[in-house]
C-alpha cells in the first residue's frame, strides 16, 4: 500500500476521494458539461483514486457525466455509486426492494459505462423493506460481478450491524465534519471495530469550514442549503462566527480552511476517508494538496471545543427530511 493511503476493503486509496455531485446540482449554479469533463480529468491527473457518484445526482446525468468523462481511465479510479432515493416528479421517497435494487445497477452500469462498480451504496435506509433483504440483492450483484461491495448511507449502529453480519460491508457513508458530529453517537467506533471504512460526505460543512460561504441569502436559487436550518436567518450569525475563528486557527497553521477541516476529520481513525465535492477546478486541487498533512492534536482538540454540537445552531436537515435518516441523533 503507498504511504498515507487508506483501504476501502482490499483497495488502497488516497484517503481524499471526490464527490462527484456538485458538478450536477447542489451547491450554487453546475458548471457546463465541458467544464465538468475537465474537472473530473484533472481530477485524476491530481491524485484522486476515489470517484463517488449516484442514481441521486443530475436526476441520473451525474453517472452519464462520469461515465463520458473518464470511463475511458477506468483502471485508475474506485468507483462508487448509489440507489434508493428516488425523485420523481415532485416525489421524493425511499425505495430499496430487491428488483428495484437490481435494475437500478443496470442502469448505473450502463450510464456509467462501465462493466463494474466497486461499491455500490444504498443512499438511505428504507424502512418498508428488512435490511437483509436489500443486503441480498447487493450480495447478488456481487456474485455477479456487478459490484465489487457494497456500502450504506446514513444509517446507525443498529443497521450496520444487521446488514454487517448479512453480508460484509465495505463502507457506510455518512456525514461527519466539526460542524456535524453524528457518528461520533457509535457508527465511528463501531466501523472501526467490524473492519468497515467510514466514508464521510460533506466534510467541509457543506462549504462552511473551507471559506466557500458568505451570505447565504445570495445562494442560487436551486441551492440545496437554502432549507437547511444552519444556514436560516437565525442560526447564521452564530455559525458564521464559528467559521470566522476556524479560518484563524487555518491561517495560523499555514493552510486553508478546506485543508485543515479534512485533516480534521481524517484525524479521527485511520478508517475515515473523505470525500468533499467541487465544481471549481482550483478547490479540487485545493482539497488533495495537503493530504498527506497530519493536524497536530492540539489543534485538533482546539477545534473540538470551538466546533462541536454544542456550539453549533441549528439542525443539519429540515423536519421534512429528518424521517428518512437513520443515524443516530443528539
Amino acid at each position: 500500500m503507498t504511504a498515507g493511503f487508506r483501504s476501502i476493503g482490499l483497495h488502497s486509496l488516497n484517503p481524499v476521494g471526490l464527490g462527484c455531485m456538485n458538478v450536477s446540482h447542489a451547491y450554487g449554479v453546475p458548471p457546463t458539461e465541458e467544464q465538468a469533463i475537465r474537472l473530473l480529468n484533472e481530477a485524476l491527473d491530481a491524485g484522486y483514486n476515489h470517484f463517488d457518484t449516484a442514481r441521486l445526482y443530475g436526476l441520473g446525468g451525474n453517472e452519464k457525466l462520469v461515465g463520458k468523462a473518464v470511463s475511458h481511465r477506468r483502471d485508475e479510479f474506485f468507483l462508487a455509486s448509489k440507489t434508493g432515493i428516488i425523485i420523481d416528479g415532485k416525489k421524493r421517497y425511499i425505495d430499496c426492494k430487491p428488483e428495484s435494487i437490481k435494475k437500478a445497477i443496470d442502469i448505473s452500469l450502463e450510464s456509467l459505462k462501465t462493466d463494474h462498480i466497486d461499491l455500490y451504496y444504498l443512499h438511505r435506509r428504507d424502512f418498508q423493506v428488512p435490511i437483509e433483504e436489500s443486503v441480498g440483492a447487493l450480495k447478488d450483484a456481487i456474485d455477479a460481478g456487478k459490484i465489487g461491495g457494497y456500502g450504506l448511507s446514513e444509517v446507525s449502529v443498529d443497521t450496520l450491524t444487521k446488514a454487517h453480519a448479512e453480508h460484509p460491508m465495505l463502507a457506510l457513508q455518512n456525514e461527519y465534519s466539526p460542524w456535524t458530529r453524528n457518528v461520533e453517537l457509535g457508527v465511528l467506533k463501531a466501523c472501526e471495530k467490524l473492519g468497515v471504512a467510514l466514508v464521510a460526505y460533506s466534510p467541509v460543512a457543506r462549504g462552511v469550514l473551507a471559506g466557500g460561504v458568505d451570505d447565504p441569502t445570495k445562494f442560487a436559487d436551486k441551492d440545496i442549503r437554502i432549507s437547511m436550518p444552519r444556514f436560516n436567518a437565525e442560526n447564521w450569525p452564530v455559525n458564521a462566527k464559528l467559521a470566522k475563528a476556524f479560518d484563524a486557527i487555518a491561517e495560523e497553521q499555514g493552510v486553508t480552511s478546506a485543508q485543515l477541516c479534512l485533516a480534521w476529520v481524517l484525524s479521527r481513525g485511520s478508517h475515515v476517508h473523505v470525500i468533499p465535492g467541487t465544481a471549481n477546478i482550483n478547490h479540487m486541487k485545493e482539497n488533495i494538496a495537503r493530504w498527506e498533512w497530519q493536524i497536530p492534536a492540539a489543534v485538533a482538540e482546539q477545534i473540538d471545543q470551538l466546533i462541536n454540537q454544542e456550539t453549533v445552531a441549528g439542525h443539519r436537515y429540515p423536519e421534512g427530511i429528518r424521517p428518512t435518516i437513520d443515524t443516530e441523533d443528539f
